[in-house]
C-alpha cells in the first residue's frame, strides 16, 4: 500500500519553525508500518525536510487561480507518478473540493483545528459534503469531533465515518529527583493563550517563593506582553527537541488558554515528561491528560492558588507528576498503530477466473450501464454474462439503454428506433440460438416479431429482478413490464417464486440472484472489521445520488433499528443524507463490516430478495434476512441468520456482535453454500436448460 500525505500550503516540514501538523506527520510516519511507502508533499523554501520521502511542490503565485487550487493541481500532477492507494489531507478541508476523478483511491482528512473555524467545513452543507466525499475523517480530540457535527442530523450514524486521533509525543524515562523548582509556559505569548494571566501570576509567585524559577518558550510579533523578573527566563522560539528536554526539568507546566484549544500539544508533552499540569477547561485541553489540575475560573487568583498549592504540598506535587507520567498513553507508536489500523481496512483481495469452450450462441440484451463509466458495473447482467461465457457459450451483448442514450438524433429524437434497427441487424449478422432479455423494456414487440420472421426457431427468454408482489412497491408498473412481451417469450425467470404472485406468468421459473466468483471476492469472516452492520440502499440508481423528497419504508426500519441498538456500529448508505455508493467504492465500504442486513422494499414474499443478498452473503458477511422470505428452504441457521421482527433482529445482532467466532463461522458457511449452489455458472446454465429443455449436469437445488 502506498500513501500520499499532503501538508497545508507553506507548512514547514523541517526543524525550523515546525508546527503541530508537521510534527504529527513526521512522528506518525516514522512509526508507521507503511513508512517506506509513504510520501509527504508540501511547499517550503530552502529548508532541509524532516524525512527523505518528502516531495516539495514549487508554486508560483497566480493572479487568476487560487493558491489552494493551484497547489492541489500541482500535487495531483506529482502524485500520478506515485499512484498511491490513499491520499491523506491535513487540516485543509477546502482542498477536498478539488480532488476529482481519483479512481481507486481512499481519502482521509485530518482536522488539527476547530472545524467550524476553517474554510471548507464552516457550514453544515460543507460538512455533509465532506462526509459523503471522504472515506475517513480524523479529529485531534473529541471536542473537535463534536464541533464538526453541530447542527447535523443523524450524527450518531454519520460519526462512524470519523475517528479521534490525538496528537502524540515520544515516551522517555523521567528521573523525578532531577526535577527543578521550575514553572513553564509554552506557546504563543498572547492573551488568547492566557499569557497575560500567566505573566501577572508568575511575578507574584516568584516574588514570594524566591527558590522557584519560571521559563517561557514562544513568541508573538502581533501582540506585545512584557513581564520581567530575575527568576523569569523568556527564551523565544526553541526547537522542538530542546523544548522536550527542558520539560524533563520542569515541575509545573501551565496551559491557561482563553480560546477553545482543539487539543493542546503543550499539555500532552508536559504530561509525558512527568510535569504537574495546570490547564484551563477549554476545548480539548482536558483530553490531553487525565490527571491535570483544571482551573475553576480563568483568573490570576485561581492560577496563583493552584501553583501555590503544589509548591507548598511537595507530596501532592510529586503525586501529580507521577500520575501524569504513569497514565500517559499517546506515544507515537500508539497513535501510528491506530492510523495504520484505519488504513488496513481499505485493503481488498482480488481473484480471477478463466473461460471455457462455447456451444450456444446467445444474444443478451440488457442494460449494462456503460454510460455511467463503471459506476454500475457490478450488476446481474454482467454476472449472467460471466456464467454464460464460463460455461462455454458465445455471447453477444447489447446494452439497450446505452444505445438509446448514445444514438439520439434529429431523425430519431428518442433513440428508440435506432435501437430496434441495431437489434435486428445484429441478429442478422450474429444469428443467435436464443435472445435473452434482462429488463429490456425499450425493445418493442414489433422487433421480436421481425426476428421471429427471420428465424422461427429462435428462443426468446427474459429475466426480471424487481419486486412483483401486490404488497410491494411499483406492483402495477412492474406487472405490466413483465407481461409486455409474454406472447413472444418461451421462458421467464423471476427472483420471486411465481407461485406466490397474484399474476399468472406462463412458463415462469424462480431463479436466485446469481453470485459470481470474480465479483464477490471478499472474505469478511477473515477480517477484523471496524463496523458491525452494513446496509446500503438507493432510490436514485441512474442519477447516482439521493433524490430529494424520496424514500421508502426501509429508512424507517433502519433508523428504528439504529435507535434500538446504541452499542452496534452501523455503516449505512443511501439514506440520512449519506449518498449511495457504487462499484469499487461499494466493495471497499462493504469490506469494513462484519455483518450485513438484507432488507428489500415492501412486504416480504416467498424467495424474493434484491441482488444485495449476493453482495452480503457472497462477500462473507454474517447476513440477516426476514424469515418470511422463506429462504429457509435453502439455507439453515448455520449459514444465514433469519429473524422474525425488528426486536428479534436486534437480539440476534447483539448476540453475534459478542459471539464473533460463531458468527464468522456461519458467515463462512453462508458464502461457501451461496457460491457453490447459487453462482452465475449454475444460474446461467439453468436459464438455458429450461429454455432449451435439457437436463443440467449439476442440479439446481431451488428446482428440486
Amino acid at each position: 500500500m502506498k500513501i500520499s500525505v499532503l501538508l497545508p500550503y507553506k507548512e514547514n516540514f523541517s526543524s525550523v519553525n515546525a508546527g503541530a501538523v508537521s510534527l504529527f506527520v513526521k512522528d506518525t510516519i516514522q512509526n508507521s508500518k507503511f513508512s517506506k511507502n509513504s510520501f509527504i508533499f508540501g511547499n517550503m523554501t530552502n529548508q532541509k525536510p524532516f524525512l527523505k520521502n518528502y516531495i516539495n511542490i514549487k508554486l508560483n503565485r497566480s493572479l487568476i487561480q487560487s493558491n489552494s487550487k493551484n497547489y492541489i493541481i500541482k500535487f495531483l500532477e506529482k502524485e500520478k507518478m506515485i499512484n498511491s492507494d490513499i491520499i491523506e489531507i491535513h487540516n485543509r478541508p477546502n482542498y477536498i473540493k478539488f480532488l476529482n476523478n481519483l479512481q481507486n483511491k481512499k481519502i482521509i482528512l485530518y482536522f488539527h483545528n476547530d472545524p467550524l473555524s476553517m474554510n471548507g467545513s464552516k457550514s453544515e452543507a460543507d460538512r455533509l459534503f465532506l462526509l459523503n466525499k471522504i472515506d475517513k475523517i480524523l479529529f485531534n480530540s473529541e471536542w473537535s469531533q463534536e464541533r464538526f457535527f453541530i447542527g447535523i442530523d443523524n450524527k450518531r450514524l454519520l460519526k462512524q465515518k470519523t475517528s479521534v486521533c490525538y496528537q502524540s509525543t515520544n515516551r522517555t524515562k523521567i528521573n523525578f529527583t532531577k526535577k527543578k523548582n521550575l514553572i513553564s509556559f509554552i506557546g504563543k505569548l498572547n492573551s488568547a493563550k492566557g499569557y497575560d494571566i500567566f505573566g501577572k501570576t508568575i511575578i507574584k509567585i516568584l516574588n514570594k517563593y524566591e527558590d522557584w524559577k519560571a521559563v517561557v518558550i514562544g513568541d508573538e510579533p502581533r501582540e506585545k506582553l512584557f513581564f520581567g523578573h530575575k527568576n523569569l527566563k523568556i527564551c523565544g522560539y526553541v526547537k522542538h527537541d530542546k523544548v522536550l528536554n527542558i520539560l524533563k526539568k520542569v515541575s509545573i507546566s501551565v496551559v491557561c488558554s482563553r480560546w477553545e484549544e482543539p487539543f493542546g500539544r503543550t499539555s500532552l508533552e508536559a504530561a509525558s515528561r512527568g510535569c504537574a499540569v495546570i490547564i484551563s477547561n477549554r476545548g480539548g485541553l482536558p483530553e490531553t491528560s487525565k490527571n491535570a489540575l483544571i482551573l475553576k475560573t480563568l483568573s490570576t487568583e485561581e492560577l496563583y492558588k493552584k501553583i501555590e498549592t503544589l509548591i507548598l504540598n511537595k507530596k501532592l506535587l510529586l503525586k501529580s507528576q507521577k500520575l501524569n507520567y504513569k497514565n500517559f498513553e499517546f506515544d507515537h507508536k500508539y497513535i501510528s498503530n491506530l492510523i495504520d489500523g484505519i488504513r488496513d481496512t481499505f485493503v481488498v483481495n482480488k481473484r480471477f477466473y478463466t473461460q471455457k469452450e462455447h456451444s450456444f450462441k446467445i444474444m443478451h440484451i440488457t442494460n449494462l450501464n456503460e454510460r455511467f463509466d463503471g459506476r454500475l458495473h457490478y450488476n446481474t447482467g454482467r454476472r449472467l454474462n460471466n456464467g454464460f461465457i464460463r460455461n462455454g457459450h458465445n455471447v453477444l451483448t447489447l446494452s439497450d439503454r446505452d444505445i438509446i442514450h448514445n444514438y439520439k438524433s434529429l431523425k430519431d429524437f428518442s433513440g428508440k428506433q435506432t435501437l430496434q434497427n441495431k437489434i435486428i441487424e445484429s441478429f442478422n449478422n450474429f444469428k443467435p440460438d436464443i435472445v435473452i432479455l434482462g429488463h429490456a423494456d425499450r425493445v418493442l414487440n414489433s422487433t421480436l416479431s421481425k426476428i421471429k420472421d427471420i428465424n422461427k426457431n429462435v428462443i426468446f427468454s427474459q429475466w426480471f429482478l424487481d419486486p412483483l408482489s401486490k404488497f410491494g412497491p411499483d406492483h402495477k408498473s412492474n406487472s405490466k413490464r413483465i407481461l409486455d412481451k409474454i406472447n413472444f417469450l418461451d421462458t421467464t425467470f423471476l427472483t420471486t417464486d411465481p407461485s406466490a404472485l397474484s399474476i399468472d406468468i406462463p412458463n415462469s421459473y424462480f431463479m436466485p440472484n446469481p453470485a459470481d466468483n470474480s465479483f464477490e471476492t471478499l472474505n469478511n469472516f477473515n477480517r477484523n472489521c471496524p463496523f458491525d452492520v452494513f446496509f446500503a440502499m438507493s432510490h436514485g440508481v441512474h442519477r447516482g445520488q439521493l433524490k430529494s423528497g424520496k424514500g421508502d419504508d426501509r429508512e424507517n426500519f433502519i433508523n428504528k433499528l439504529i435507535n434500538l441498538n446504541k452499542d452496534i456500529k452501523f455503516d449505512v448508505y443511501g439514506m440520512n443524507n449519506v449518498q449511495p455508493i457504487w462499484a469499487d467504492q461499494f466493495i471497499k465500504k462493504i469490506a469494513n463490516s462484519y455483518m450485513g442486513l438484507n432488507l428489500s422494499r415492501g412486504k416480504p414474499i416467498k424467495y424474493y430478495s434484491s441482488d444485495r443478498i449476493v453482495q452480503l452473503v457472497g462477500n462473507g458477511l454474517l447476513t440477516f434476512i426476514d424469515e418470511n422470505t422463506l429462504l429457509t428452504d435453502f439455507f439453515s441457521n448455520k449459514e444465514i441468520i433469519f429473524y422474525k421482527n425488528i426486536h428479534d433482529l436486534s437480539n440476534k445482532l447483539n448476540k453475534y456482535k459478542i459471539d464473533k467466532r460463531e458468527g464468522k463461522k456461519i458467515a463462512k458457511n453462508g458464502k461457501k453454500k451461496y457460491l457453490k449452489y447459487f453462482n452465475s455458472d449454475i444460474v446461467s446454465e439453468y436459464i438455458l436448460s429450461k429454455s432449451f429443455d435439457y437436463k443440467m449436469k449439476k442440479t439446481a437445488i431451488w428446482n428440486q
